[in-house]
């Protein structure tokens, strides 16, 4: 554990003092490791001072509290004695949601000499207008997307295809399973009717790469129809099954 610099608490308060506008610092103590979690999930930074909270174990930190939702966290620079780290925390706000910070580019946090005074002037030039920044703008999300984006459920469709992988690695589906309007949809993506077998089938020695082409190029084409698709395997059989559907070679005429 790194050692604990007791003049933690006093330089949080000289900070806040030199920072514009009104802030007040809360230096709080951590018992054990996980003591520290609570504020520092909160923290607005995947830079430096995201790796140094994820890294180590900090006996203690400040939270400077400032105008407009504003949070800073301030704690030790392990390895570095001179110096403290500074870095946003996520404003406090029932209203916000994950979904906006998403869309927010997010406040990174610094590293200062442990002078106030010279820290409070790198704070206000390089943290805080940013902060600002995206401060605005997740609380304009907050108000112009309250709720997720979430994607809509798909039309309902009055007809669909279901493509069956079968368990001798044939593709394909029932000719009496197949909407009037799909059959010269698969035949075009060569699909061979099979007569003995009443089905619509792409042989197993096609391989699983043409038939995924296949059935992609399939769905395209229906679901711009209107016509659903879908793809399942055949459930198992105990009883012997038909027999692997021949190589593909000249097309059949399908009915």
């Amino acid at each position: 554990m790194p050692t604990q610099r007791t003049d933690l608490s006093a330089f949080a308060a000289g900070l806040a003092e030199r920072l514009p506008g009104a802030w007040t610092s809360t230096y709080q103590r951590h018992a054990e490791y996980k003591d520290q979690f609570p504020t520092t999930n909160q923290l607005w930074d995947s830079g430096h001072v995201g790796y140094i909270v994820s890294t180590y174990v900090l006996a203690h930190d400040a939270v400077l509290h400032g105008p407009e939702n504003q949070r800073l966290y301030v704690s030790d620079r392990p390895r570095n004695p001179r110096q403290f780290v500074v870095a946003p925390l996520e404003p406090d706000d029932d209203d916000l949601k994950p979904h906006h910070f998403d869309e927010v580019e997010e406040p990174h946090g610094i590293a200062v000499a442990n002078d106030p005074a010279r820290a409070a002037a790198d704070v206000t030039r390089r943290v805080l207008p940013r902060y600002e920044q995206a401060l605005h703008e997740l609380f304009r999300y907050a108000v112009d997307q309250p709720e997720p984006p979430h994607r809509p459920a798909p039309p309902q469709v009055s007809q669909v295809l279901t493509l069956t992988m079968y368990d001798d690695g044939a593709l394909g589906a029932p000719y009496k399973s197949v909407p009037p309007d799909a059959r010269t949809t698969l035949y075009d993506a060569g699909f061979n009717y099979h007569p003995h077998q009443a089905a619509f089938l792409l042989s197993a020695e096609l391989g699983e790469s043409v038939h995924a082409l296949r059935v992609q190029a399939v769905a395209q084409q229906l679901t711009a129809k209107g016509i659903g698709v879908n793809l399942r395997h055949c459930a198992p059989r105990t009883s012997p099954g038909l027999p692997p559907a021949p190589p593909q070679t000249a097309r059949a005429h399908h009915r």
